[in-house]
């Protein structure tokens, strides 16, 4: 840890996927860690632990440097979407949205929040390889973009559409044959994903769908990977979707949005070096130009769908820790009063995080522990291994990154109820989704006559 955590080396203010933290972490006169002017410490106590806390600055700035980049590098129209599988609710909807970005969507509950959020429904983009009619009929009668992403799309489509005045409007999703991983890519003519037609396939999809009067085919899409930290596979994508672009208008369809997906990486541990959103527009932006331009095809507008990206730095969780037990030579286990419930990530995939104290960030560091979660399983272990000052029942853990994929992917193993959530800003906390109590496990269980007689 530095001095002062909103001066730390290499804090980047223009691309918060950059950073370790939110933008606003600070530290007080006291030495204790501050976001946005609350002291996270005393959050804990206020609204209890494990907590959720999500710093609105950061999230604002990470939509800003998306939008200017892309008025910067690319000379069409534009709108970026925000992937809300990331991290869905009413408030970041609505930040978002207010920052001018459209909402990425996968199933009938985040179609139902953008909605409800006053998202314009021609700026919702819904996703999905299995989508059900009810997800379908919704959308549809909602005008928002639906993505092809299979034959099966088609049939539930036509159930829905066929007789309707207004046809369905569509983005037809492929699969480019590039895959992107950490540190290095592959290229294929076919990969092994549930996701979109396969590009052999494309040119009878796009004849058939000519052909069908219910379906309105507007843009295309591709998605290459997630948590990327290359640039040049994202060459690649623009120059095979400008081809699909070509063949698709050539065909007779008034195709006019390229959707490249989203995937740019954050900084989840201090070795970890993602691109600036800039460079990732820039590259971007470029490819797609430059592919348009040798085909001799008229710019698309240019769509794509940071998640991770945009709302990862700008959260964190404060955990409050419990028991120890030290193992001679092997490790010493810390305690906290979450886990795998309330972050999946690290048991799923392995994933690193960062932590401190809340208290006493800057103190000197005296031992290695391993941060376990309190759930039923040997594997439910968040962090391995981390370097911290000493520790004490009772004192509040903060883990950074925290923002995408924690709160989405949260459950109730060990009928554990999920955690509350608040957003800051200029030193007032906001409660934006309360705490799951006990007693709301059990709504939804149904006990038959017969057991009752059975005390």
């Amino acid at each position: 840890m530095t001095n002062s955590f909103a001066y730390q080396p290499g804090l980047d203010f223009s691309s918060p996927n950059r950073n370790l933290t939110p933008l606003n972490t600070n530290i007080d006169s006291y030495g204790r860690l501050v976001l946005s002017g609350c002291i996270l410490s005393e959050l804990a106590y206020r609204y209890g632990t494990p907590l959720y806390v999500l710093d609105e600055d950061t999230i604002r700035a990470g939509c800003k440097a998306y939008r200017v980049a892309l008025n910067k590098y690319y000379p069409g129209n534009s709108l970026p979407l925000y992937a809300s599988k990331a991290n869905s609710s009413l408030v970041i909807s609505k930040i978002v949205s207010s920052e001018g970005f459209g909402l990425d969507v996968v199933s009938e509950g985040e179609l139902l929040t953008a909605l409800n959020a006053g998202i314009p429904s021609k700026n919702i983009v819904l996703h999905g390889n299995n989508k059900s009619d009810r997800e379908i009929s919704l959308a549809y009668k909602n005008g928002t973009t639906i993505v092809i992403d299979n034959e099966h799309d088609i049939y539930c489509l036509e159930k829905i559409v066929s007789n309707k005045e207004k046809p369905a409007r569509i983005m037809l999703r492929f699969t480019p044959g590039i895959e992107c991983h950490t540190h290095e890519y592959i290229r294929t003519g076919h990969l092994d994903s549930k996701f979109g037609f396969d590009l052999d396939e494309l040119e009878r999809i796009l004849i058939d769908i000519k052909k069908l009067k219910f379906l309105d085919l507007t843009g295309l899409h591709a998605h290459i990977g997630s948590q990327i930290f290359e640039l040049e596979p994202h060459r690649d994508l623009a120059s095979v979707m400008a081809d699909v672009l070509k063949l698709s208008r050539d065909i007779g369809h008034p195709v006019n949005d390229l959707n490249v997906g989203g995937g740019l990486g954050i900084r989840y541990i201090e070795s970890d070096d993602p691109p600036s959103i800039d460079a990732w527009v820039k590259v971007v932006s470029d490819s797609v130009v430059k592919a348009c331009e040798s085909r001799k095809l008229k710019l698309p507008r240019l769509m794509c769908e940071p998640g991770r990206s945009l709302i990862a730095t700008s959260g964190l969780t404060l955990y409050t820790i419990g028991s120890s037990k030290k193992i001679p030579g092997i490790r010493t286990y810390l305690s906290v009063d979450g886990g795998m419930s309330d972050n999946p990530r690290p048991i799923t995939y392995q994933s690193l995080y960062t932590a401190c104290l809340a208290d006493y960030p800057l103190s000197s560091v005296t031992q290695k522990v391993t941060i376990a979660g309190k759930h039923c399983e040997s594997g439910d272990v968040l962090i391995k291994d981390i370097q911290l000052p000493p520790c004490k029942s009772g004192d509040t853990l903060v883990v950074f990154g925290t923002g995408a994929y924690n709160i989405s992917m949260s459950s109730n193993y060990n009928r554990i109820p999920k955690p509350a959530v608040v957003l800051v800003k200029n030193g007032a906390a906001d409660l934006v989704q309360r705490r799951e109590q006990p007693e709301d496990l059990l709504r939804y269980d149904v006990l038959p006559d017969r057991f009752q007689a059975l005390g």
